[in-house]
């Protein structure tokens, strides 16, 4: 009796220290997983190696950082030089391509990160499910792609205050707004959290606020607008779409610049206190961000504002006064508004500027600690900071000073080649790593049902994910080769794509340095068990007794 009470006492320890009842997981294959599983806090790697990141982030940051979290100068100023190539009916249906390919993937990168909420994020999905070539190629494409961004988005939102004080040398802003990432760092993961939650608040807000306006406008309920009646004027004169499908193709550029930035909630798993429920529910919110935010005041600004508008030249991320939205508002004769909405795009380039810190530190962090990057880079103080991951990327941020040399246009340009297609590149192989895990799920005899998200449409849905990614890279070559309205210029291909090589370069070396030749992790050698943040067995099997009509619905609310 006393032996079989000690057995009891051990199943019981076992069963607390897997934080998993089995007498609850009916499924014969759920048992197995649970006896299977090794946790992401018992022997995950990085988790071992030095102090673990913060886990701070609560539901409300998640979902904000979903919604609003990279809404910036790439919607309110880049879709204007989009609107003059492409045309409004090119801008529209271009967003929508890459916001469903967009919607996929960021379903595929719900349900991995709900599974396996660990450090690095997408980057640790392709190094494990895919290739580790591959993940160190885009791990560093993405990072130095937001090394390379900062000190631009920097400089973009210095200028913006021009618009009021161009009394004030530039270099003066640069140097607020870096001392102000500094101390939102102080604050670690948390105050990423708070200061993207207020920004995204009034990004949100203004984006509605304009849709609204946009409306009036376009039904003639302004009495300063003299244009009267607007409705589809300009998509007849001077017409939907512009410079044929050459012109289509250079929206998608656009677009990847726009939407960069939303598979940041993937990334920041590893630091959600609860991601079983905050991480769906923020995967979720992105349909609504793209159908509303993206898509559908992008056709406002389409109705009224004519893409062959003169004011349009120069649309980029540091010339606000060519956005589309500030140019609408001016068209309306609606004075002090525009002065509005070009605070609100200094807040959206802020906004990035931040993300920025986020997304390279967090990544670089997690290359070096699995032996792909410096290891002083791995080292994670006790508040859970990536200290010299930041350091690195607010000293990328001084380069914002080059502003001041002659030659400024130029050296901008070549340091934003270097995050041109690195949008494209992530995205596509989040879909793959979706793709070899399903396959490698199953390999391993688990089912779908043992998920505790499942992606809304599957493992299709990353399979058109990786087919729009393929489509867009080839768009982008297209648009680089025969660039719009010149000819085949050497200089011109490796401004737009220029990423391109570096990828490659990066695939090939880690090949030879590591000597893996293998494409592909085989299905028979994924370990799918670890990695797994303790509760995930018990929200699947609550998950799992949902209806499938509600699992469906809940893919968009």
């Amino acid at each position: 009796m006393a032996e079989h009470g000690e057995k009891d006492a051990v199943t019981a320890n076992e069963t607390t220290r897997h934080g998993v009842d089995p007498e609850r997981l009916n499924d014969p294959k759920m048992q197995k997983l649970a006896g299977e599983i090794t946790y992401e806090d018992e022997i995950d790697p990085v988790e071992r190696q030095h102090n673990p990141l913060a886990q701070k982030l609560r539901s409300r940051h998640m979902q904000m950082i979903a919604i609003g979290g990279s809404i910036g100068a790439g919607l309110f100023v880049g879709s204007g030089g989009a609107l003059r190539t492409g045309g409004p009916g090119s801008v529209l249906l271009g967003f929508i391509i890459i916001g469903f390919m967009l919607l996929c993937t960021m379903q595929a990168l719900g349900e991995l990160a709900v599974l396996y909420p660990v450090n690095g994020g997408f980057y640790t999905y392709i190094t494990r499910f895919v290739d580790p070539s591959l993940g160190f190629a885009v791990g560093w494409d993405y990072a130095i792609g937001w090394l390379t961004v900062l000190p631009f988005e920097l400089t973009a939102a210095s200028i913006t205050i021009q618009y009021w004080r161009d009394d004030i040398h530039v270099s003066v802003w640069i140097t607020v707004f870096l001392v102000f990432l500094i101390l939102v760092q102080v604050f670690g993961v948390l105050g990423y959290g708070e200061v993207e939650f207020a920004l995204s608040m009034i990004k949100i807000i203004a984006c509605i606020g304009f849709i609204i306006f946009g409306i009036v406008v376009d039904c003639g309920g302004v009495p300063s607008d003299n244009r009267g009646y607007i409705g589809a004027r300009y998509w007849h004169n001077p017409g939907a779409f512009q410079n044929g499908f050459k012109g289509f193709c250079t929206v998608f550029v656009t677009a990847a610049f726009a939407f960069g930035g939303t598979e940041l909630v993937g990334l920041a798993a590893a630091e959600a206190a609860d991601p079983h429920r905050s991480l769906p529910k923020a995967t979720r919110q992105v349909f609504w961000r793209i159908a509303t935010f993206y898509v559908l005041s992008l056709f406002i600004v389409g109705l009224i504002v004519p893409s062959d508008s003169p004011d349009l030249l120069g649309a980029s991320g540091a010339n606000t006064k060519a956005s589309p939205f500030v140019l609408a508002i001016k068209y309306a004769g609606v004075k002090g508004l525009p002065s509005v909405f070009n605070a609100v795009i200094t807040i959206s380039v802020i906004s990035v500027a931040n993300s920025c810190t986020y997304g390279s530190s967090r990544t670089m962090q997690a290359l070096a600690a699995r032996g792909m990057g410096p290891r002083f880079l791995m080292y994670v103080d006790r508040q859970g900071r990536p200290v010299w991951c930041i350091v690195v990327q607010l000293l990328f941020g001084c380069l914002a000073y080059i502003g001041e040399a002659n030659a400024s246009g130029t050296i901008f340009t070549w340091l934003l080649s270097l995050s041109g297609l690195s949008f494209f590149f992530l995205w596509f192989s989040i879909n793959l790593s979706h793709i070899r895990f399903r396959h490698g799920w199953y390999h391993h005899g688990f089912t779908k049902e043992q998920l505790p998200y499942q992606a809304a449409f599957g493992i299709w849905g990353s399979y058109i994910g990786v087919f729009l990614c393929a489509i867009a890279i080839i768009a982008t070559f297209y648009t680089s080769l025969f660039p719009l309205g010149g000819s085949p210029d050497p200089e011109i291909f490796f401004e737009n794509f220029l990423a391109a090589p570096i990828v490659i370069a990066l695939y090939l070396g880690w090949k030879v340095f590591s000597r893996d030749w293998k494409l592909f992790i085989r299905s028979s050698e994924m370990n799918v068990t670890t990695g797994i943040r303790r509760g995930s067995l018990e929200f699947a099997t609550q998950s799992g007794r949902v209806p499938g009509w509600k699992k469906a619905l809940r893919a968009f609310i």
